[in-house]
């Protein structure tokens, strides 16, 4: 299907029942899951080491020292290669993938074909750079709702069509593409994600779920459950929906990790009921040592949950 209509009631419980069947049904890694209750790789956003000065292989050793288990990159970007890779070596500290820096401008749902067609030369290359640093996926924004010039079905029909375009890339190289959920205004419930990934019927596109972002529309325990399997990888985030209602949409995130309204035990609770076992990268401003180590110990207390 190119795009997303619901003929009527009775096909769109009976989709969403398939997709909720497919998707929260326990692995059955569950159980080791539940033995080991950390069972997350953690990582930060290559954004977030702010040490001026400092070299990749600095910053690197830090991220080392201070106990993470790897670090995502940006993708395409002015980092160089040769150096990324040496400090990777050196260190030891997997790039376990990158975020597309393009996505929230060319983005693949404009209505202009050029901008659509550097998205996907940008999304190849990412993919690309995934590969030679040793990464497994590659972070998407599909689109953009906008009011007036791109509609939720344009979104819907040009992502779609424009991934399928590198699908066969991602194939090639062995690289996921993994579509975030983001304030995008596309994809508001995790049962449409779920049709929206399945739609596309490869094992080379899945979820990154973010679990900060889904506090505006809902809760992510549930949405972990429904996306379930799609889940491959997750970024850590807080949120305060009532800094949102009270200060403005943007200050809900605002608050430190444990201290909004993640309910971080039923979190944790349903990342090992779908036997999820990986990377959770931190999304949240960073700063330097002191900084990095404060988020290293946060997220181990919140893996613990």
């Amino acid at each position: 299907m190119s795009a997303f209509f619901p003929v009527d009631r009775r096909g769109f419980v009976q989709a969403a029942a398939a997709a909720l069947a497919a998707g929260s049904l326990p692995a059955l890694g569950s159980a080791l899951a539940a033995e080991t209750p950390k069972g997350f790789k953690k990582a930060v956003k290559w954004g977030m080491i702010q040490m001026p000065g400092a070299s990749v292989l600095d910053k690197f050793k830090l991220l080392k020292e201070l106990g993470y288990d790897g670090v995502e990159l940006d993708a395409p970007s002015k980092l160089d290669k040769e150096e990324v890779l040496a400090a990777r070596d050196e260190t030891g500290l997997p790039i376990h993938g990158v975020v597309d820096s393009a996505h929230w401008n060319d983005t693949l749902s404009s209505a202009d074909p050029a901008v659509r067609a550097s998205g996907v030369r940008a999304l190849e290359q990412a993919l690309r750079d995934s590969k030679l640093y040793g990464g497994t996926t590659v972070l998407l924004v599909p689109g953009k709702v906008e009011r007036g010039k791109v509609s939720y079905a344009d979104v819907y029909e040009r992502s779609q069509a424009e991934i399928r375009k590198v699908l066969p890339l991602a194939e090639e190289l062995g690289i996921k593409i993994a579509i975030e959920n983001v304030w995008n205004d596309f994809l508001l419930s995790p049962l449409e994600e779920a049709r929206y990934l399945d739609e596309f019927d490869s094992p080379f596109i899945g979820a990154y779920f973010d679990v900060g972002n889904v506090l505006r529309y809902g809760w992510p325990e549930e949405w972990i459950r429904v996306l379930g399997k799609r889940i491959l990888k997750v970024d850590i985030k807080e949120f305060s929906v009532a800094k949102m209602r009270n200060e403005g949409l943007g200050k809900g995130f605002g608050v430190e990790l444990l201290e909004g309204d993640n309910n971080w035990p039923a979190v944790m609770a349903a990342f090992r009921e779908i036997g999820y076992q990986g990377w959770a990268t931190a999304e949240i401003p960073g700063g330097g040592r002191d900084r990095l180590a404060k988020i290293a110990g946060l997220m181990d207390k919140i893996f613990a949950s």
